[in-house]
């Protein structure tokens, strides 16, 4: 199923008095998302391990007018279950639940064969864009039960799908990834107020894409603002019930 800006019209106040956490929240499409769930009334938690990066989306956020986000530095890549459970304890303080979960951040790794692919690069790679999604969503269950209509939207891709050589440890972040939203899309299906989908953002204007493909010409691919409808619809009431999906946002 695909949704988007074409087929999808955000109304302005779709996302009022809405907590919505973003990793990644920092650049690219996590800041271009962070930016239009601001716009339509969420108040955002930005999360990043560039400070800087963070502070110019919270600046931007409000110097449009929009609800006043939250800034949460955390490096996914030495991250502890503990400190995952120290972010949640500071939203329930301040929030006290949560109605969107939105896993953007992701690295890259290497493209190599798998006879020639780091261990360590692998490692990573599998920890940030797969058990750093695991921990963050397991801690945050609770919170996310505490809303009467919360939304977790986990960042697949193509390769998750379709494996191609080289793609290494990536491609099977991204499986992983699928796999673990529908799972848990299965588990929480009796719930009818948490709902969990995937979602493949598909070639888009990034760095991760340029270093991903440096020959491509990019004036060709998607900007992080064209494919913003698909991420609306399913962090907002429109998606209300639907769970287990694979979505594509092109």
């Amino acid at each position: 199923m695909a949704i988007s800006e074409r087929d999808y019209s955000a109304a302005k106040d779709l996302l009022k008095d809405r907590i919505i956490l973003v990793t990644g929240a920092g650049d690219g499409i996590g800041k271009a998302v962070s930016k239009a769930l601001a716009a339509h009334g969420a108040t955002v938690v930005l999360l990043g391990k560039t400070i800087r990066k963070l502070e110019g989306v919270y600046d931007e956020i409000l110097a449009a007018g929009h609800p006043k986000p939250a800034i949460y530095p955390m490096d996914l890549m030495g991250a502890r279950y503990k400190d995952h459970e120290d972010l949640v304890g500071a939203l329930d303080k301040e929030y006290g639940r949560l109605d969107g979960l939105l896993h953007n951040a992701g690295v890259l790794g290497e493209r190599a064969p798998i006879e020639h692919h780091e261990v360590h690069i692998w490692q990573q790679v599998l920890q940030v864009n797969l058990t750093a999604p695991f921990m963050l969503t397991r801690a945050c269950l609770e919170l996310l039960y505490k809303s009467p209509d919360a939304s977790v939207v986990f960042t697949s891709s193509g390769v998750a799908r379709k494996p191609r050589a080289y793609w290494g440890a990536y491609s099977v972040s991204k499986a992983g990834i699928e796999n673990l939203a529908a799972m848990l899309a299965d588990e929480t299906a009796f719930r009818k107020t948490l709902r969990v989908n995937s979602l493949n953002p598909g070639p888009v204007r990034t760095e991760m894409r340029r270093v991903a493909f440096p020959a491509e010409d990019r004036e060709q691919l998607a900007t992080p603002e064209r494919i913003l409808g698909t991420y609306l619809y399913l962090l907002g009431p429109d998606s209300t019930g639907v769970t287990g999906q694979q979505f594509d946002a092109q």
